[in-house]
């Protein structure tokens, strides 16, 4: 198994895989790790409780079935407040960013 890996981890191909999902060194690649990664996670963190308590309350005005979906799907994200999994993985894209 561990042969096995090394051969992966060796490969062009791997290497050539790496190299093509690294962020492209520019504002864009930075502001794209930021907006879309890092600030909805702080977002989670910080505002969580208002966001399922503002779904919840409107679930009770019964909207229409998009409504509903909406409001379903916010309590389901933010119910738990922030993930430090999806943040951890934010900073590693964005450390890999400037190496």
């Amino acid at each position: 198994m561990k042969q096995k890996l090394k051969q992966i981890a060796q490969s062009p191909k791997t290497k050539q895989a790496l190299i093509a999902m690294k962020p492209e060194k520019s504002v864009w690649g930075f502001l794209g790790i930021v907006l879309f990664l890092i600030v909805p996670e702080i977002i989670a963190f910080i505002y969580s409780i208002e966001i399922t308590a503002y779904a919840q309350k409107a679930l009770l005005s019964s909207p229409a079935w998009y409504e509903k979906y909406y409001f379903d799907f916010l309590i389901m994200l933010f119910e738990e407040g922030g993930s430090w999994f999806n943040l951890a993985i934010a900073m590693a894209l964005l450390i890999w960013f400037f190496f």
